[in-house]
């Protein structure tokens, strides 16, 4: 009896259901794009955040959620930009849900649906932040762990996104990102917090030197100096992580390790001219909006970094 000839999939060493297209799958497409969209859309939250926070609109409407007892749009600078940031906020949270739906029902990228998770239930908890923030009358404690929440939650997008570009088919354990990655993530956060601190306390001339203060400096110059300190560790911690995993990691990673290492040296950078030039408002802006690049920077690298190194932690 003649055997029939071994069909294409056993010759591929895969099953029939493995040979098809991602594209095949809608609801993979959905959540790769929303998840990308919930990310650049949180990262403008932060940036529209900060720009509430530098030009003092943090009051701009003293209640919540309406604005002066007003819905739509206010004729006012400080009232109006604070709520496009709830407007903004409105945004981002259906979208974060829309994508943890679309990872729910996704078959190729289900993996994205753990950070998606956790992203809709931070946005919740951001929410009731910026409530408080606005009832305590911006007082500088809620303003930093509304700040916090905010990173956590970009990160979590961010999470997001890179899983749903380039992570496996299931989830990763967190143990895989290593100790380098949580320091790395660790410092960059700590030395964000530190910075909005400074900003909080008024602090941001009150160091006219760098990296140290000049002699008479008032006390307030202190601030200046515990964030540049948390920037040096942050400094040895990506250098650190870095050298752990420039051997075994993937191009990709190198690319984005180097995206990390670049943005860190432009942020020092600006920052060294903020503190010696005394710069504006607008100027301080800028630099949050590029820290805020930076945090998503390191988190798509320790992302990219655990990817890697879960599967030689099985061996």
């Amino acid at each position: 009896m003649v055997e029939s000839s071994p069909s294409p999939s056993r010759l591929l060493g895969s099953t029939p259901e493995r040979l098809v297209p991602a594209e095949a799958d809608r609801a993979s497409t959905v959540a790769l794009v929303l998840a990308l969209v919930t990310a650049g859309a949180t990262y403008a939250l932060v940036v529209l955040g900060s720009t509430v926070r530098v030009t003092n609109s943090g009051m701009g409407c003293p209640s919540w959620p309406l604005c002066y007892g007003r819905l739509g749009p206010i004729d006012r600078f400080h009232a109006l930009l604070e709520q496009s940031h709830r407007y903004l906020v409105v945004v981002v949270t259906v979208c974060a849900v829309a994508t943890a739906l679309a990872a729910w029902r996704a078959r190729h990228r289900h993996a994205v649906l753990v950070p998606a998770s956790v992203a809709v239930g931070l946005v919740v908890v951001q929410a009731a932040l910026g409530a408080l923030t606005v009832l305590a009358k911006n007082a500088p404690w809620t303003v930093a762990v509304h700040l916090v929440v905010g990173l956590v939650f970009l990160g979590a997008t961010t999470v997001s996104a890179v899983v749903a570009l380039w992570g496996p088919g299931r989830t990763r354990s967190l143990a895989a990102l290593g100790r380098s990655g949580w320091a790395l993530l660790t410092a960059t956060l700590a030395t964000v917090v530190g910075g909005t601190l400074v900003v909080a306390q008024g602090a941001g001339r009150a160091c006219a030197g760098w990296p140290l203060c000049p002699a008479g400096a008032p006390g307030l110059a202190d601030w200046q100096l515990l964030h540049r300190s948390l920037a040096g560790l942050l400094a040895v911690s990506l250098g650190a992580f870095v050298v752990a995993h420039w051997t075994t990691g993937s191009t990709r990673w190198r690319t984005s390790a180097l995206v990390a290492s670049g943005l860190f040296a432009l942020v020092a950078a600006m920052g060294a001219v903020s503190a010696l030039t005394r710069a504006a408002a607008t100027w301080q802006d800028v630099h949050l909006a590029v820290v805020a690049l930076l945090w998503v920077s390191v988190v798509a690298s320790a992302s990219l970094a655990a990817m890697v190194e879960a599967p030689a932690r099985r061996v």
